[in-house]
């Protein structure tokens, strides 16, 4: 009666019928009532009574429970099952062989566990298959070739194992296949160039390998949408990918894959609205084949030459080879690639102006030549002159030296140290690393990753190629291995080795060992850590949750890993003398041992702050670069503690929206992904924050608070202004308990302003005074266009801005720091 009656409050009539049968019920998007609430489940045994329903769709309404062992044998009559988004858990029933009409079955965005169970590719009429965004795991049933009816096959965001089947290139109906972010391994088979009426093929995130059947895109003529990052592949691209002609996007970006690009002339009716083939090693010239695609990324690649005209404005070109663009590849790195191609770098453009070095050599050397001989005579004429005079005092001098008595020393300084204990610091002092974890040989680190093999490569970091290794005792380790050819290279190794000589704490990845004597790389070694960083984690099945059976991570660790990460970035700022600035505080830098603790890492651009908030160059080696500087609006030139709260805002963000890379991406871009997000964080109700939240995440009334009030933290990360972000000892005080964020007492949350200007001063009453209100401060939020968007937080700022300024900071000076 409860459903009946929302309905016709809102115009929606839920039932219909025919010839006095209820055929079809469409409850999606209903809450339930109040006193449905206090005990939901999956409890449908009235439908059972229906015997002619063909339609059940009950999407984004609340079904807590398993799905009840009879649905799939005794719903005979069902053409439409549609349970996305009902909260479900448990398996799916195993005997579905009842439902032979079901034409769309859509269990997608819920906590289903188990495999795909063999009964369910016995529905020959099926032509939606939506199992996405769960925790299926196993492999998918070489059977569901059998579907030959399938127009969409939808398994992403699972645990699903193995290799892809070739017998999905039997559903020769296919339109859209998206296997994307599972665990699936091995290469793609040719049979899915069969699937001749594709549009979307989506692979993303997978730990696919080996290289692209050549012939694959042979018949697929149709395709719109391929979908390939950070899926393993290598090799060359099959040519027939770029001429596609109803291409629209395209995502290659995050492989190794190795080709040039086509220099083909032939014209396109359409043009492509996106080409990412960044992260990958593509090289050569820049061809006229970019012309149709409208947003380019091709940054992270080998591409040389010079810019066409026809690029794009906008288009990514850093971390090349190219002439004019900056933030392109050191020198030594662009030679090195193309030498091993066998082909001639041109010297970023330099190379005419080498091609004179032979004549002025010649001449050089001749003027030299002739130099010399008229000197070499000159030098005998004085030295025949001299030598007699010479002579003469050297025997005087020594006679008077004879009669000295004073002692000398068999040496004016100290000894000679080994190479791999003592190194230069390149400001005239020597440092000592030999107390500094274990000393390895380069035969030791060669064994243990297997000769530094690509299998055992992690990922190519700024400063260092990262290994998976086992040493011989059976200790799994990472070993960075930096080449020296950058002196930037040179200074960071030297900043980590110091770094890791002087601090050390349980939030810190622990420091194994090193070997310095190689001239051309130096080698660090740090412990492994099973579940490696955020980004590999977030959206990836751990061997330590199987009994959960959860692939993406549930709010209760990402709310860990927050606290984690701020603590560690705690240490730095608050319990180290001077304070330690990170710089480089990014998804990637916060590692995961087996119980997802976090580990922070990358300290290759770490430096000392003062008490001032200027950062100083300090007595060793951690000095901040005077290249490195802040892009932050509103944030001081060079790096601060403030700067390192900024990008843990951003990280916040990645674990609240579930978007990778927004704590990596460009300043552009990210301008664009906060003023998305941003406007959806009230500080007056929580129910925007839904907008914003992972898809995957499954959270009841206590945790969206807790998801709000790290949103709300998060946002006052990101103020442009760097005196009014939180201190980072304020930020773990808020993650330790969010509620109190959010469920603040009005008469408290008044307290929040303090006098003054130093932001040490006045953060403590400022900030935690309450954190919602610091968020509706109508002049925090007039420093930024982002901010401004958000159109309650600009009602609320309005009403309590200038009422209760006077008041709020006397009673801010009263408050403790234990009613946070």
């Amino acid at each position: 009666m409860g459903l009946v009656n929302a309905a016709t409050s809102l115009k929606v009539n839920p039932l219909v019928c025919r010839d006095l049968h209820v055929i079809q019920i469409n409850i999606s998007g209903f809450r339930r009532t109040r006193i449905g609430k206090q005990n939901p489940q999956f409890s449908v045994d009235s439908l059972l009574n229906l015997t002619r329903l063909s339609s059940f769709n009950a999407s984004r309404f609340s079904l807590p429970g398993p799905i009840p062992v009879w649905f799939g044998s005794s719903m005979l009559t069902l053409e439409v099952l549609d349970l996305s988004s009902c909260s479900i858990t448990g398996t799916i029933p195993a005997n579905l062989s009842g439902l032979s009409r079901l034409t769309v079955f859509d269990l997608s965005k819920n906590s289903i566990t188990g495999s795909i169970p063999l009964s369910l590719t016995s529905l020959q009429n099926l032509s939606i298959l939506d199992l996405s965004s769960n925790s299926v795991n196993g492999l998918i049933p070489a059977s569901i070739g059998a579907l030959s009816k399938l127009q969409r096959l939808n398994l992403s965001h699972n645990a699903l194992s193995y290799s892809i089947p070739p017998s999905i290139g039997d559903l020769s109906a296919l339109v859209e296949l998206d296997l994307s972010f599972n665990d699936l391994s091995g290469s793609v088979p040719t049979e899915l160039k069969e699937l001749r009426n594709l549009l979307t093929l989506v692979t993303a995130g997978n730990r696919l390998s080996g290289s692209l059947p050549p012939d694959l895109f042979s018949f697929l003529s149709k395709l719109q949408i391929v979908d390939f990052r950070g899926s393993g592949f290598i090799g060359v691209l099959p040519s027939r990918l770029w001429s596609l002609p109803e291409l629209t996007i395209l995502d290659l970006s995050g492989n190794q894959f190795s080709d040039m690009l086509p220099d083909t002339t032939v014209a396109f009716d359409s043009t492509v609205s996106m080409l990412n083939i960044s992260g990958n090693m593509f090289y050569g010239n820049l061809t006229i084949l970019l012309r149709r695609f409208q947003v380019v990324d091709l940054s992270r690649n080998y591409f040389a030459g010079k810019v066409p005209d026809f690029i794009p404005i906008s288009a990514s070109l850093s971390n090349n080879c190219l002439q004019g663009p900056m933030n392109q590849r050191e020198l030594s790195d662009c030679a090195s690639f193309y030498s091993k191609k066998g082909l001639t770098f041109d010297n970023f453009g330099q190379q005419p102006a080498q091609k004179k070095k032979p004549k002025s050599t010649w001449l050089s050397h001749r003027t030299i030549v002739i130099l010399a001989a008229v000197g070499g005579s000159i030098l005998v004429m004085l030295i025949l002159i001299l030598l007699p005079i010479t002579v003469s005092f050297c025997v005087r001098r020594r006679n008077r030296s004879s009669s000295s008595t004073h002692p000398r020393g068999r040496h004016n300084g100290v000894g000679p140290l080994p190479p791999d204990e003592t190194l230069p610091s390149g400001r005239g002092v020597s440092m000592n690393f030999a107390s500094l974890g274990s000393s390895f040989t380069y035969q030791q680190l060669r064994n243990a990753t297997k000769e530094f093999r690509d299998s055992n490569l992690i990922k190519k970091g700024k400063s260092g190629d990262l290994f998976k290794g086992v040493l011989e005792t059976g200790v799994q380790v990472v070993v960075k291995r930096i080449s020296l050819e950058s002196m930037k290279n040179n200074e960071a190794y030297l900043t980590e080795l110091d770094f890791f000589s002087r601090f050390a704490h349980p939030r810190i990845v622990p420091f194994v060992g090193k070997y310095l004597e190689d001239t051309t790389h130096k080698f660090l070694v740090y412990k492994y850590m099973p579940n490696r960083d955020l980004p590999s984690s977030l959206f990836y099945k751990s061997n330590s949750l199987v009994e959960d059976g959860l692939k993406s991570l549930d709010w209760i660790t990402r709310l860990k890993i927050a606290l984690g990460a701020a603590e560690g970035l705690s240490y730095l700022h608050h319990d180290c003398s001077p304070s330690i600035v990170h710089r480089d505080v990014q998804a990637s830098s916060i590692l995961l041992d087996d119980k997802f603790e976090v580990r922070l890492g990358s300290f290759s651009r770490a430096c000392h702050q003062e008490n001032s908030g200027r950062p100083r160059k300090i007595a060793r080696l951690l000095r901040l670069s005077q290249s490195s500087q802040e892009s932050v609006p509103g944030s001081p030139a060079t790096a601060t503690c403030a700067y390192d709260v900024y990008c843990f805002g951003k990280i916040l963000l990645e674990l609240i929206t579930g978007k990778l890379g927004i704590s990596s991406c460009e300043e552009s871009q990210l301008k664009k992904i906060l003023t998305e997000i941003l406007p959806y964080i009230s500080s007056q109700e929580k129910e925007p924050v839904m907008n914003i939240l992972d898809q995957s995440l499954l959270v009841d009334e206590d945790l969206l608070e807790e998801v709000w009030a790290m949103a709300i933290v998060a946002r006052s990360c990101l103020n442009p202004k760097p005196t009014r972000r939180p201190l980072m000892r304020h930020i773990v005080q808020a993650l330790e308990n969010p509620l109190r964020v959010v469920r603040e007492d009005s008469s408290e949350s008044e307290r929040f302003r303090t006098t003054g200007s130093s932001r040490g001063s006045s953060s403590s009453g400022r900030i935690f005074g309450s954190w919602r209100q610091s968020l509706s401060d109508p002049v925090a939020a007039g420093t930024s266009s982002l901010l401004s968007q958000a159109e309650g937080l600009a009602r609320s700022g309005g009403a309590t801005g200038s009422s209760t300024r006077g008041s709020s900071r006397a009673a801010s000076s009263r408050r403790s720091m234990k009613d946070v």
